[in-house]
């Protein structure tokens, strides 16, 4: 896996040439990862970027996310993008919206298995148990080593008999158990279907769909358009789907401002290296 730096000269031609669909996650891409979920607060040098972006004609922008779609909105407050949450069960965009049918029985498994973990670890320091309706996440990054034992346990205590039934699927990523609806409906496949559409409007060679993610579930994504665009791991190259890499936020940040000046003149003149 290479580092993005690399194929820059070769990129930014290419960038200038095309419209550009860009795909973020949020967690430890456009935020640094944090104990909590509600302290991955996106900075305003970080805003003020994908502010920048948006103004750009020949800029597309969708932030793509585990969180619900209420909270991805909330925590990126931006209007005239893209909303993916959910891992893509929930997609809200300008002039459209998108929302997986799940069964009501499968959502009132998720709830039960949400209950009887807060019940059964009400006291336990650092679990956070994050109920986003369709899917469910057991953050343990703060979690004593003796206490996550006795949690991974309940949870395949608690959650075996759906999993053996296919009602649910359960993803590990950084610190986090996320449980999902078993259906065939990933980041990968929101991201295809939107890249469709913009596709159908601007025809196959005149865009470069950019995805760019840290976590196990941006993988389907990585996969699903590795051969139709740029895909971009953030964090230590290591065995991944996606092309390229950069080390942290920061650096996604000074690659997303080296886009910026490309299409609107860019978001100041400051010198950067990605």
């Amino acid at each position: 896996m290479k580092h993005v730096s690399g194929i820059w000269e070769r990129l930014k031609d290419e960038i200038r040439r095309k419209v550009i669909f860009l795909f973020l996650d949020y967690d430890g891409t456009l935020t640094p990862i944090v104990n909590t979920p509600e302290d991955a607060k996106l900075s305003v040098s970080a805003k003020k970027v994908l502010r920048g972006l948006t103004g750009a004609s020949c800029v597309k922008l969708a932030v793509v996310s585990g969180r619900s779609l209420y909270d991805i909105k909330r925590l990126v407050g931006l209007k005239g993008i893209i909303y993916v949450g959910n891992h893509g069960l929930e997609i809200d965009a300008p002039g459209f919206k998108f929302i997986s049918p799940v069964s009501p029985r499968i959502k009132a498994v998720i709830r039960n298995i949400s209950s009887e973990l807060k019940n059964r670890f009400s006291s336990t320091n650092g679990l956070i148990t994050e109920d986003k309706g369709l899917t469910l996440s057991i953050h343990y990054r703060r979690v004593a080593r003796s206490d996550f034992i006795k949690m991974r346990t309940a949870l395949q205590e608690t959650a075996g008999s759906y999993l053996a039934e296919k009602k649910i699927r359960i993803n590990k990523g950084k610190k986090v158990f996320e449980i999902k609806p078993s259906i065939e409906w990933n980041k990968g496949h929101a991201v295809l279907w939107l890249l469709k559409k913009m596709l159908a409007r601007h025809g196959e060679k005149s865009v470069l769909p950019i995805y760019i993610g840290d976590d196990v579930t941006d993988e389907d994504a990585f996969r699903a358009i590795k051969n139709k665009g740029l895909t971009v791991f953030v964090g230590k190259p290591k065995k991944s789907q996606a092309q390229y890499y950069l080390k942290d936020h920061k650096e996604v940040q000074n690659f997303l401002e080296r886009i910026a000046e490309g299409h609107t003149g860019g978001i100041n003149k400051s010198k950067r290296t990605i």
